[in-house]
């Protein structure tokens, strides 16, 4: 019920569509990677990173009739969305260009059975022997090079061992670089293409050859760390059991698989189990980890009438529920698909880079190209020194570290949010985060518990026996699923009567007809429009809203029947989180509808100086333009169902307590699982942090060419410096894109609060 506040008023408004005042490059709402009408699914096996994104991108641009491209990097999948006659024109335009797409069917939400992960750490063990054997030839035709006889027969048996050491290592290589060169683009093929063919033709085989095998042996470690951070969410798809015991007809409990159980069973669980399923508990109590789900490192304690989410642990005793949601619609279901989406998604710096690199790489051959014709003509360079200098530069303008460093630091972020409940939804929003200079906090279960009760009630006009007046209260909050309605309607505890010709009233409460009488339940705004006031009235309103209690009242046409005084108490945490905020630079706004003086009393118990009440929905949205246009960059905390317009015009929504509420997920940029307000905090701070490791990746990768540029033009650098130097700084940047999964060290702003990672450990355990 809408008794006084705008904070649940049910906005028909979709928080997916239009928004007003941001532009987000990727989409807001998630979609699940499934094949409907002619849209086909493909592994591509060699997709390892945008760059290659990109080249797919560019083959299909001339096919007509594409609808859609929809790629997920961590899978290596793409969705083509196209009509049947079609999609074989595109499937033949990316193996023209070095791809080998394979089809698969569409992979599924309820279990790891389409595969999607499968290839996570297969190319390692499948790629070891060939490249060992393709190091061993390169070793071998060093070894010819530097200790055999200098012999026409002994130069063409070491060509030859080379030969088959650049086959045994490049030859995947050589067919996306040959592609790239047939279709005039230059990427990371192209020019190991050229450097390795190039080197080999004027003489310095066994280099050639020692330079393509170390190439793609790092290429091979560089995947396999990638795959770390692109499958980080893989674990959670083994957090849920993939059976699930139930009670069937006649009392007799049965295993079978979690992905066949309907809607309305009942599913039990015993101490020490993994819940299968989302539910609800019909018998039993128990104290569950719910650390993979929301990121809660205490148990939290499940009685009758509790949910409990699929992938959290059963602490102590035997629970009994009622599936609520099947396998493939669970909230772990969710997030997996949610974090899958994400890391498909690309950064803003993300696209500067691929940008960069796009520029870069043709200019750099440029330069190449110049350095072996120019060289000879200005210094004192052979034709063939000359050469080689261009050679060396080709394979340090390989932009790979540049490339990696972005999507691995991005997808180790999302993942790391994820392990504490954190759902961002894409690199656009995690590196937005940190620019955050204002937040708008929702006040009922956002600051507050969002669990009033009824404190006080007292009936003002005897016109109806004290009973009488109980009973309509209860029978037109009973309606209503607003919290004061349900803390009216549980403090009465009485039987309600049928309402007819029932309304909401946004913003101010209810009204509907009983025993042929229309009556009102609403707040002090509703009777206020109504002119039902009195200045006895105001006065005991003002004694209650002093008090911080939301005062709801029961009127007739005749006048005020009723006042229902409730309470709702701000969380343990949220002056915490507060303090978090402002340490980090974000000033807290609490926008509330309810009555200033609530608001003001809620507002000095959090810490907030800048409070604002009696708003409706309209009115909050105005207030967030206000608070843009007056600090910056601002985001909104609420529900995600509620506040839509505020959350909408918002640069980043934030929708709390949103576990297993399907609305919540898509409504807002960043999902709290928990709804725990000082994850705000958190996820500022640690887009503070993956911003700082994605620009010192960028300036790493940079630096270290720069430098060898003046090396291999100036000072002599070797192919065999320039390899090392590209593909060391290669793996140097995921590494270090790697720490946000790994770190454990405070990021919050107030050492006593919560981590950036509190919880990754528990959740990874």
């Amino acid at each position: 019920m809408n008794t006084h506040s705008p904070d649940h008023d049910k906005v028909n408004a979709s928080c997916c569509g239009h928004r007003h005042g941001k532009q987000p490059a990727e989409p807001q709402r998630f979609t699940r990677l499934e094949n409907h009408g002619s849209a086909k699914a493909f592994r591509i096996a060699t997709m390892d990173c945008s760059a290659e994104e990109s080249e797919i991108r560019r083959v299909l641009e001339p096919i007509a009739d594409i609808r859609s491209l929809s790629f997920q990097l961590g899978a290596r999948t793409l969705l083509i969305d196209a009509p049947a006659e079609v999609i074989p024109l595109a499937v033949a335009a990316i193996r023209k260009a070095g791809f080998e797409p394979e089809e698969i069917s569409a992979p599924r939400s309820d279990s790891n059975s389409s595969g999607i992960y499968d290839g996570a750490g297969q190319g390692l063990s499948s790629g070891i022997l060939r490249l060992a054997l393709a190091l061993i030839f390169a070793l071998s035709a060093e070894s010819l090079s530097f200790f055999a006889p200098e012999t026409q027969l002994w130069k063409i048996s070491g060509m030859a061992v080379a030969a088959i050491g650049i086959w045994l290592a490049g030859l995947g290589t050589y067919k996306k670089g040959i592609a790239a060169l047939r279709h005039r683009r230059l990427n990371i093929n192209a020019l190991m293409t050229v450097a390795v063919t190039g080197a080999f033709l004027i003489g310095q085989w066994a280099e050639a050859a020692m330079v393509m095998a170390l190439y793609a042996i790092a290429e091979l470690i560089e995947s396999h760390a990638v795959d770390r951070a692109r499958n980080a969410i893989k674990g959670l798809l083994e957090l849920a059991p993939e059976t699930a015991e139930i009670r069937r007809t006649g009392g007799n409990w049965e295993l079978v698989p979690a992905k066949e159980v309907p809607l309305g069973a009942i599913v039990r669980i015993k101490p020490g189990e993994r819940v299968a399923l989302d539910g609800t508990v019909t018998a039993g109590a128990s104290a569950i980890n719910q650390a993979p789900v929301t990121g809660e490192s205490i148990p939290v304690e499940k009685t009758v009438g509790d949910p409990v989410f699929a992938g959290t642990i059963n602490e102590s005793g035997s629970l009994e529920f009622e599936v609520t949601a099947v396998a493939s619609d669970s909230t772990l279901a969710r997030i997996i698909h949610a974090v899958e989406q994400a890391q498909g998604s690309r950064a803003p710096t993300q696209r500067f880079v691929d940008k960069f690199a796009a520029v870069y790489t043709p200019i750099v051959f440029v330069v190449a190209l110049t350095v072996a014709l120019a060289g000879p003509l200005f210094f004192d360079w052979t034709w063939l020194q000359a050469i080689y200098k261009a050679l060396v530069l080709l394979v340090i303008a390989c932009p790979c570290a540049l490339v990696i460093s972005t999507p691995v630091t991005v997808v180790s972020g999302l993942a790391a949010a994820a392990r504490q409940g954190i759902l961002i939804k894409g690199g656009t929003y995690l590196e937005q985060a940190r620019k955050l200079k204002a937040v708008a906090l929702d006040k009922t279960g956002t600051i507050t518990a969002g669990k009033p009760v009824l404190v006080e009630w007292a009936v003002i006009s005897p016109v109806l026996p004290k009973d009488d007046v109980a009973v309509l209260a209860a029978s037109l909050a009973s309606r209503s699923d607003h919290p004061v309605s349900q803390a009216i309607t549980l403090g009465l505890s009485l039987p309600t009567h049928e309402v007819d010709a029932f309304e909401a009233l946004p913003g101010r409460g209810v009204k509907g007809v009983l025993e042929s009488e229309e009556y009102v339940l609403g707040n002090h705004r509703l009777i206020d429009e109504r002119k039902q006031c009195s200045a006895e009235l105001e006065a005991l309103l003002k004694i209650h809203e002093e008090a911080g209690r939301t005062v709801t009242l029961l009127a007739s046409n005749a006048g005020v029947l009723a006042l229902f005084a409730v309470a709702d108490t701000i969380k343990p945490s949220s002056r915490a989180a507060i303090l978090d905020l402002r340490a980090l630079g974000v000033t807290p706004v609490m926008l509330t509808g309810d009555n200033n003086a609530t608001a003001q009393t809620i507002g000095r118990q959090a810490g907030i100086e800048d409070v604002r009440g009696n708003l409706l929905p309209e009115d909050k949205l105005l207030a967030i333009q206000e608070m843009q246009t007056h600090y910056g960059l601002t985001g909104m905390t609420g529900d995600g169902i509620n506040d839509a317009p505020a959350l909408a015009q918002a640069d980043i929504g934030f929708a709390m307590g949103a576990a297993g509420t399907d609305v919540a997920m898509e409504a807002a940029d960043v999902v709290i699982m928990n709804d725990e307000l000082p994850r705000i905090a958190t996820t500022v701070a640690l887009s503070r942090k993956t911003h700082a490791i994605l620009w010192q990746n960028i300036s790493f990768a940079i630096g270290i060419k720069v430098v060898f540029f003046y090396l291999a033009i100036f000072a002599g650098a070797t192919m065999w410096m320039a390899v090392f130097a590209d593909m060391g700084a290669s793996l140097l940047v995921v590494a270090n894109g790697l720490r946000l999964l790994r770190t454990g060290r405070k990021a919050s702003a107030r050492p006593e609060t919560v981590d950036v990672l509190a919880g990754y450990e528990q959740s990874a355990n």
